[in-house]
């Protein structure tokens, strides 16, 4: 289907301001302007369009898919639509990359067949060659993905979604569709796909995750084609304020101690907490059939609302779980101010688990190459609280370390557009305000309402606050990365200031803030 875009746009060009005075006296706090810096002319200029994080060459992209690390090279698959900024017939796109920062365009790699559209799914190495469609010289990489019968769906139906699989022999060059499909076939659930498969070493056999409606299902495999289902999860337990998707189930060892948990990630839309498309998590046990969890609270990977259907790599080298999301949500994603491509992905994550004051939380954080992209680092004093100005901040990386809870960072430009950081101790949250952010009218729930993300757990004492700025997004990790929040932004031009404001009785306390400009990758 397709909609109209609703807002057109100038476009956006670098800004450079030299200095930045707080109109507001009531803020208590000290501030000094620091002069400007020269902005670099970027090659690609394209309104909107992020400098560091992975974006189609042109046309409509959502849920990353078939993160699979292979022969020296991360896969990144993703829904793709090829005619049209708007979703339509879904392709599997392809790019790769060996940093996970620069990318390849890579020509499409699956396409919409007698069986209906490709949606999203996962991708495996099959090493052993279990499903004969190589050779253990030469294993196969093997895709395996959701088929969407728009016909049947019209017609009323609900067996429409089916389950196929496809191979490719020359590292994910060409595939070739395994003439059986589908290879689960549907008995009447309506919304039934996303696997996500994994070896499974406590069964030494393959291990597929499908949700279907509201809950998961769990199948496994010895040979990639003929499956079995073993297992159920979720029916009482989560949240459930909309379909579930994009399933993921690893293992990860809580830092510090010899102990393994397993994590599950849920994406569900809508009934995200700060509304739409989220994705929530569960920590548990799995026993090579079963998972099971005690968890009662709904967990949330992050509290932004663009973060959804995040899977993690299959295969990686050094055996880290590495995160990527697409950075949008199906309230609004087909209407964001963009003209040549639409949405964007996450930046790579890696996740671990932590104990945290006698809780397990799950931590994500950017990895740890993002540092090669990484200009010199502007450092201010710590105290007094600075309006830093002239800098691009639209496309930086902010550090500072602070023990303070109730102050506000805000983001500045010429054009009057402000976006809001709030850390807000009464209530132990953050609070982010997009509302006078720059282009907010294309869509009404937009900029609607502030995101909410509680910090009830966060350890008394001083944290890191990093944030990571691109042309058209913003990323919050709180506490290397216990708390997260990632969100669109569209400002008529980039933010050149940086203001802290000072909101509760005892002054702002920083003990460093660094400004870094990060390289465009493209």
């Amino acid at each position: 289907m397709k909609f109209i875009i609703r807002c057109l746009f100038s476009f956006m060009g670098l800004v450079f301001l030299l200095s930045c005075q707080s109109k507001e006296k009531k803020n208590k706090v000290k501030e000094e302007s620091i002069g400007a810096t020269e902005v670099a002319i970027l090659p690609n200029t394209e309104a909107y369009r992020p400098q560091y994080h992975f974006t189609p060459p042109e046309k409509w992209m959502n849920d990353p898919n078939g993160l699979v690390y292979h022969q020296g090279i991360y896969h990144l698959f993703y829904q793709y639509y090829p005619d049209d900024i708007v979703w339509g017939p879904m392709h599997w796109g392809h790019a790769t990359s060996k940093d996970l920062l620069h990318w390849e365009h890579k020509p499409i790699a699956l396409f919409p067949d007698k069986n209906g559209y490709i949606f999203s799914g996962s991708a495996v190495i099959d090493t052993e060659n279990t499903s004969g469609f190589g050779t253990k010289e030469n294993p196969p990489l093997v895709a395996i993905f959701t088929y969407h019968d728009i016909d049947g769906e019209k017609a009323g139906k609900t067996d429409f979604q089916t389950q196929g699989i496809a191979y490719s022999l020359d590292n994910g060059e060409t595939f070739t569709v395994y003439e059986g499909n589908p290879v689960i076939g549907n008995y009447g659930i309506k919304d039934f796909r996303d696997p996500k498969v994994f070896w499974n070493e406590k069964a030494s056999n393959w291990t597929m995750l499908l949700v279907a409606g509201d809950h998961l299902q769990i199948w496994q495999s010895d040979t990639l084609i003929s499956w079995k289902k073993v297992s159920e999860f979720g029916k009482n337990q989560g949240a459930h304020g909309g379909v579930w998707e994009c399933p993921d189930l690893f293992p990860l060892k809580v830092a510090g101690e010899a102990k393994e948990k397993w994590v599950l990630l849920i994406s569900i839309n809508p009934g995200a907490p700060n509304g739409g498309s989220g994705t929530q998590y569960f920590i548990g046990d799995f026993d090579g059939t079963t998972f099971t969890s005690t968890q009662e609270e709904d967990r949330w990977l992050d509290w932004g609302t663009d973060n959804y259907a995040g899977v993690t790599y299959n295969n990686t080298p050094d055996g880290k779980r590495i995160f990527i999301g697409w950075m949008s949500n199906w309230s609004y994603a087909r209407d964001t101010p963009t003209e040549k491509w639409r949405s964007a992905m996450t930046i790579p994550r890696e996740l671990s688990l932590e104990k945290i004051n006698e809780q397990y939380e799950l931590i994500n954080y950017p990895i740890t190459g993002l540092k090669k992209v990484l200009k010199s680092s502007n450092s201010f004093k710590a105290n007094p609280i600075y309006s830093v100005a002239g800098l691009n901040i639209s496309q930086s990386e902010i550090v500072f370390t602070t023990a303070s809870r109730d102050f506000e960072l805000s983001f500045t430009n010429q054009k009057e557009d402000r976006l809001k950081l709030l850390f807000d101790g009464a209530n132990k949250q953050v609070v982010l305000d997009r509302a006078t952010s720059g282009k907010t009218d294309f869509q009404e729930d937009f900029a609607k309402e502030n995101q909410l993300m509680p910090i009830k757990n966060l350890p008394e004492g001083a944290v890191e606050v990093r944030i990571l700025m691109d042309w058209s997004s913003i990323e919050v990790f709180i506490n290397k990365g216990q708390y997260v929040m990632t969100s669109q932004i569209f400002p008529n031009e980039h933010y050149t200031n940086l203001n802290f404001h000072q909101k509760g009785e005892e002054p702002v306390e920083v003990k460093k803030l660094e400004i870094r400009e990060i390289e465009s990758v493209w």
